[in-house]
């Protein structure tokens, strides 16, 4: 083929796979597939589009020699075959429950996927983008994943596991593609062959093509490396150490193959007792994977297997697999297996050849390749790679326990195989389920799992698989002889129930205890030294557990002194004859005890699963770990810290501390000294130690920080001092930012000040200096109102919003606490609650002496409690005997009728009843409101307008469109605002035009020649209320013509008259924009039809809701 055409075949094959994964999402729908891709001459940037494979495999392939790097490409295949099955679980259809998230707090997640590097990477690919507090996950707006790309991630997870596995296995077709990425693996050195081809469909015509391959010469022993030793082979059967036959093989010791005998001696140090060892399998590797009887034919690259021609065939005729790649291998001269002995492939037990049932478990001979030809579509060899039930992980072919969870490669159910078929059989299967969760079967017909009682309504019955492309497969001819073995069934089920009465105990065990302050490790580790007793875990951790842990302090410094010993032995013999030296560390040395504690002891303990010889080296390996750490910290006496680390119950940190105690005396003494501490000098030539002095006294985050303190310090015609440059400096390390930092310019006094000595408001941006702004508000509080305490600069807030005054307040309070005096400061919180009392209903202002107080009676007659004078509650009017049992109307009609005063100033004393009320104090004044309409109360310093009540706002206001940001308010239009341009004639027309009656001649008796109307105004700087004087006119009841126009604008306010009617087409345009109102004109529209439809819209905008209602 081509090297053209290897990327279309590669295409091709993606597309086919990724169809087959996204509609299915089994990994066997695809093997063939990933194979093939596996299998194809290209270089790993043109097979792998979306993960990083060169990357991945640089990265996680670290190690100085050979056997570290196989270690590590070993983990790398158990993550990826996680992340595989991460992917098929989305791109099922069938997805699990919890598919949105992965969870970091998973053992087997942390113990692969989060062990290499890249893993995340790959999540983040599938979709896992989503950053969690306790892992990842997909973000809230996704609701399925991307198929296609899940799909594609996936194949390529796939292929790079299955190539991985190849270079560790040394059977990958294109090895050259690897050297420069891990040399350690990949050997120059390739294994003779004697295999023949067989391509896919030639196997049904009877004919094969037989294609030699060239055999390659072999490096001896002494070129580079070792080989290694392979199992099966008479070279590699032999123990390295004594030369017997060899039975285990460790892969942590480079592959070495050991006999009983030699391996518990060799692995008995405590450095290789962790090591993990696989028995070599010998008689099993020649024979069929499927039926262990015949030898092998056929060996198939696609699904890795060595199988019989008779499996081949059965096996092979299933339509997803004719295309399989086989060669033709020459089996080898080995025994027959019915003259040797046999091993039980499910306990490992080693039986005699005539016997037909394990001596042990009762298994038939070919109980696990019948069992696995059944469950998996693709029969497994005990020498292919196998993938744990529970936990997912792929492991070797060769290992009994899985590597992540430690469960027995059979721990799930095997398939139920009933002892004689009967028609009933297959409805008592189908009545069975498993547990999603804790893959436990179940054999009621429910939806609650017994064992975690979790609800699965899609529970999927287990049916027993029935294969039928497969012909029936003849029985030994031995197994007709003796009765059936014991169904499966009932060992399974036995083997269920047991384990969920040992689990239930010991949740039990372990709520019981937590109840008591006990951890779920203590436990644990207390019921695996109990054994079967029935001793209760927290009282054996009570009585014996102390006991244990002095034991194990006692072993580990037996152990360590024996070492000491053998040590000082070999130091003494090797320097013998170097003049009598030898013997000069001999005593310390062998006479050292190591002092261990029982925390050290504890924490071992637990760490190792209750295991007390491993807790003796764990314990060992603690200490050693902690004193080299010790070690390069400085502290080289060991006695100290071997006693620091005791006391400090093999904690690191406290051990430090105890050692650091005696070295930081002296600088204690110093600081707890009499003697005051010198001033910082920048100019002192030791620039080391005033930095130092800076770190300790100014906490200063970083060395550089402080030399650039002094730095600036040193700067000629500086003004600021060493606590401002020192506060800058935390703030960044920018000298130019600094720099802004320390030369502010106060507002109000115009000196310059650090920005540690500014301050600033809350309610604006402005900042002044600390002396400006404590002087403003002392003046403030002490001889102005306290509306007047707003920013000296920009006069903010606005005062009337009551919203923001009320916050405003709120938090000067705290500003003004540090920065007034105290009788300042309680001047301004009795300034504060009087502002508060002014707003409740029932506080009262006198109109005799403008003192206010809260009145809590129902009483007409009031008597302020400061000048003692009465006056009316409701009308504010000075009391009188005639106002008695009078309402205030009644008592006002009858002012008009009998009282001469009253009588004689005519319409002037009616303008003074009705004169100004503040709207927020409630605070009357007895004068006309001609004039500007702009005032402010004197009490509560509140500014409206004397005709409508609104507020002046003297920024920009919160009213809908408004775009003024100077004084203003917004009048409506019957406000005196507006009608006091109007002509007095006008004004009677539009009285006149509603019925209402106005006076045009002033009343007998009255002065008619001047108006007598009082007013406030201006003289010398004092204000002063005092009569208008202006001439009047006839026809204006006595009245100059503005208080004429104020007396008939207070009878069209209090009749609540509209003076829209009496509004021009001019008026209207104006009155329309002002209230925002659409004014288009529509096309051939008449101008008095126009001003109609403009009247009719405004007439709809309602009048003040504030304008004061004459009384």
């Amino acid at each position: 083929m081509s090297s053209s055409t290897l990327p279309t075949e590669l295409e091709e094959i993606r597309r086919r796979a990724k169809s087959h994964l996204s509609s299915s999402g089994s990994a066997q729908d695809v093997k063939a597939e990933v194979q093939a891709m596996a299998n194809l001459p290209l270089t790993l940037s043109e097979k792998y589009c979306h993960i990083t494979a060169e990357a991945m495999l640089k990265e996680n392939a670290a190690g100085h020699s050979r056997q570290e790097v196989v270690a590590s490409l070993d983990r790398l295949v158990k993550a990826l075959s996680i992340l595989e099955k991460y992917g098929c679980n989305l791109t099922s259809p069938a997805r699990p429950r919890y598919w949105r998230s992965v969870k970091h707090n998973n053992p087997v997640f942390r113990a692969t996927v989060d062990a290499i590097k890249g893993g995340r990477e790959v999540l983040y690919l599938y979709g896992y983008t989503n950053q969690q507090f306790d892992g990842l996950s997909f973000p809230d707006n996704v609701t399925d994943p991307d198929s296609d790309k899940v799909s594609a991630v996936t194949l390529e997870v796939m292929t790079l596991r299955l190539e991985v596995g190849m270079l560790i296995k040394g059977t990958h077709p294109h090895r050259e593609s690897f050297k420069a990425i891990i040399p350690f693996v990949i050997q120059e050195h390739e294994l003779v062959s004697d295999a023949v081809v067989i391509l896919p469909g030639e196997e049904q015509g009877g004919k094969s093509q037989v294609l030699p391959t060239p055999a390659k010469p072999t490096q001896g022993p002494g070129h580079g490396q070792p080989p290694e030793p392979l199992t099966g082979s008479p070279a590699a059967s032999d123990c390295n150490l004594c030369g017997c036959a060899a039975s285990l093989l460790c892969p942590s010791c480079g592959r070495l193959l050991f006999c009983g005998p030699c391996d518990d001696l060799f692995h008995r140090h405590p450095s290789r007792a962790n090591h993990k060892r696989d028995r070599i399998q010998k008689t099993k590797q020649e024979t069929c994977c499927i039926c262990g009887i015949s030898s092998v034919h056929v060996q198939c690259s696609t699904c890795v297997q060595r199988l019989c021609l008779n499996c081949d065939r059965l096996y092979h005729s299933h339509p997803d697999r004719r295309g399989h790649n086989r060669a033709v291998v020459t089996p080898a001269k080995t025994s027959s297996p019915s003259l040797s002995p046999w091993e039980c492939g499910h306990c490992t037990t080693v039986n005699e050849m005539r016997a037909v049932l394990c001596v042990t478990c009762e298994r038939p001979r070919l109980a696990t390749s019948a069992s696995s030809a059944q469950e998996d579509p693709v029969p497994s060899s005990p020498s292919t790679e196998w993938q744990c039930k529970s936990c997912t992980v792929v492991n070797q072919g060769s290992s009994i326990l899985c590597e992540v969870c430690e469960r027995p490669r059979l721990a799930t159910r095997p398939p139920v195989t009933p002892a004689q078929s009967t028609p009933g059989s297959l409805a008592d299967t189908a009545a069975q389920w498993t547990c999603q969760i804790c893959t436990y079967v179940n054999t009621k017909s429910t939806v609650v799992c017994e064992m975690c009682n979790f609800k699965d309504p899609a529970a999927i019955p287990i049916l027993q698989p029935v294969l039928q492309e497969q012909p029936p497969t003849k029985e030994p001819p031995l197994l007709a002889v003796k009765p059936q073995p014991i169904p499966r069934v009932s060992t399974e089920l036995k083997r269920q129930k047991l384990m969920r009465e040992d689990g239930l105990k010991l949740i039990h065990q372990i709520r019981e205890a937590e109840k008591k302050g006990v951890s779920p490790e203590e436990v644990y580790a207390a019921v695996c030294n109990c054994g079967g007793s029935n001793i209760n875990p927290c009282d054996w951790l009570t009585s014996e557990l102390p006991h244990l842990l002095d034991e194990i302090c006692a072993m580990a410094a037996s152990v360590r002194q024996n070492y000491a010993a053998v040590d000082s032995e070999s130091e003494n013999t090797t320097v013998e004859g170097d003049g009598g030296m030898s013997g000069q560390h001999s005593p310390s040395t062998v006479g050292e005890i190591v002092k261990l504690s029982r925390a050290e002891a504890k924490q071992a303990w637990l760490a190792t699963g209750g295991d007390t010889d491993r807790a003796v080296r764990q314990v060992l390996r603690d200490r050693q770990a902690k004193m080299r750490e010790l070690n390069s910290l400085g502290f080289r006496e060991v006695s100290q810290c071997e006693e620091a680390l005791r006391l400090s119950g093999g904690d690191l940190k406290g051990a430090l501390s105890l050692l650091q105690r005696p070295l930081l005396e002296p600088f204690h003494q110093r600081i707890w000294s009499d003697q005051p501490e010198p001033p910082v000098d920048p100019n002192n030539p030791d620039k080391q130690r005033m930095c130092r002095r800076l770190l300790a006294l100014y906490d200063l985050p970083s060395w550089g920080r402080c030399e650039l303190a002094l730095s600036l310090l040193q700067e000629p015609d500086i003004t600021y001092s060493l606590e401002d440059v020192v506060h800058a400096v935390k703030e960044s390390q920018n000298r130019d930012f600094i720099r802004r930092l320390l030369n502010n310019e106060c507002p109000v006094c115009l000196c310059l000040f650090p920005c540690s000595k500014m301050q600033s408001l809350t309610s604006c941006q402005c900042s002044v200096c600390h002396g400006c702004f404590g002087q403003h508000f002392t003046i403030a509080v002490r001889d102005k109102h306290i509306r007047d305490m707003v920013c000296p600069v920009c006069s903010g807030p606005d005062i009337n919003d009551p919203e923001q005054l009320d916050s405003y307040f709120s938090t000067l309070d705290i500003q003004l606490r540090n920065c007034l005096e105290p009788d300042v400061y309680d001047l301004y919180h009795k300034k504060l609650t009087e502002h508060a009392l002014m707003k409740d209903p029932k506080f009262l202002w006198c109109c005799h002496c403008t003192s206010g107080f809260i009145y809590d009676g129902d009483q007409l007659k009031v008597t302020c409690p400061s000048c003692h004078k009465s006056f009316c509650a409701q009308c504010k009017k000075p009391w009188e005997p005639q106002h008695q049992d009078l309402s205030c109307e009644q008592f006002q009609l009858w002012k008009r009728e009998n009282d001469p005063e009253y009588q004689r100033q005519g319409l002037a004393g009616y303008l003074r009843d009705n004169g100004i009320t503040c709207p927020h104090c409630r605070f009357q004044y007895a004068l006309t409101k001609g004039g500007c309409m702009h005032f402010s109360c004197s009490q509560c310093r509140y500014q409206f307008c004397s005709g409508c009540n609104n507020p002046f706002h003297k920024t920009a206001c919160k009213t809908a469109q408004c775009m003024i940001a100077g004084l203003h308010a917004h009048h409506p239009r019957d406000c005196l605002f507006y009608l006091r341009d109007w002509d007095p004639s006008r004004l009677q027309a539009l009285l006149q035009r509603n019925a209402v009656e106005f006076n045009t001649d002033p009343p007998n008796g009255t002065q008619t020649d001047a108006c007598g109307v009082m007013e406030q105004k201006d003289e010398e700087g004092q204000q002063i209320d005092s009569p208008c004087g202006i001439q009047t006119q006839p026809g204006q009841a006595g009245l100059c013509e503005k208080h004429y126009k104020e007396y008939l604008i207070s009878l069209i306010n209090g009749h609540s008259l509209d003076p829209a009617v009496l509004y021009d087409l001019h008026e209207l345009t104006v009155a329309c924009d002002r209230y925002q109102v659409d004014r288009q004109k529509g096309e051939s529209e008449d101008d008095n039809v126009y001003q109609a439809r403009l009247l009719k819209k405004l007439v709809e905008v309602p009048l003040g809701e504030k304008v004061p209602q004459s009384k």
